[in-house]
């Protein structure tokens, strides 16, 4: 092991000595303070010192140069919110046009606006041909379609004055058909198919005291109309 010699009580600073060494260092220090520290950070020399070390223009330097960049730096600030007010869109209220009213299609003071009135849509089927005829009392008449086998007609037919005997039926190559019979019926309509291949139509006769007007509408699947009677 080492030995170390142990002062002795008098070898140690008293607290005076303590005292003054603390009061040197401070003084010391305060000394740098106002001839180095103040003119070389701060541009400050009291003293005139730091002018003669040249501590003072140093000093002068960094502070113009702190002033410049917190002066770069508020302009820098002031651009970037004046490129936001620019960029920013300017909200409107969207201008909504008022309708501008035709004076010529106006209503005059006092009448009463009206709508335009709806075109008459006729209703029905489209006619190829269509036949009228007269009937006296007792009277008979026969109309005929060449048609082929499965072919379609439609008819509509429709007795003014009066209701009227019919018979619808068909003939041809050896064959004949009777589809359908009526007496004094006013008026009639649908489809007729044909059988077979010939000539399929009706018979009307007048039974009544006056004259009556047949009227007789066809179209579909035929080839011609003929008047037998």
């Amino acid at each position: 092991m080492y030995n170390t010699d142990i002062p002795n009580r008098e070898e140690l600073p008293s607290t005076g000595k303590l005292i003054r060494s603390t009061i040197v260092a401070a003084i010391v220090a305060l000394v740098l303070l106002v001839t180095v520290v103040m003119p070389a950070e701060y541009a400050l020399d009291p003293t005139g010192a730091g002018r003669l070390l040249g501590l003072t223009e140093m000093g002068e330097i960094k502070k113009q140069l702190a002033e410049e960049a917190a002066a770069d730096e508020a302009a820098q600030m002031v651009a970037v919110e004046s490129s936001v007010d620019e960029k920013a869109p300017e909200l409107r209220e969207p201008v909504v046009a008022e309708p501008v009213e035709d004076p010529a299609s106006a209503p005059e003071a006092g009448v009463a606006a009206t709508e335009p009135e709806a075109e008459p849509v006729i209703a029905g089927p489209q006619w190829q041909d269509e036949v009228s005829v007269v009937l006296t009392p007792g009277e008979g008449t026969e109309f005929k379609l060449t048609m082929e086998e499965g072919a379609v007609a439609r008819f509509s037919w429709v007795s003014e004055g009066g209701p009227i005997n019919y018979d619808t039926h068909g003939d041809g190559g050896g064959q004949s058909i009777s589809y359908e019979k009526g007496r004094g019926v006013p008026e009639d309509e649908g489809k007729l198919v044909a059988a077979f291949t010939g000539n399929h139509g009706w018979f009307f006769r007048n039974r009544n005291d006056n004259d009556i007007t047949l009227v007789l509408r066809i179209a579909g699947e035929y080839g011609q109309l003929k008047k037998m009677l």
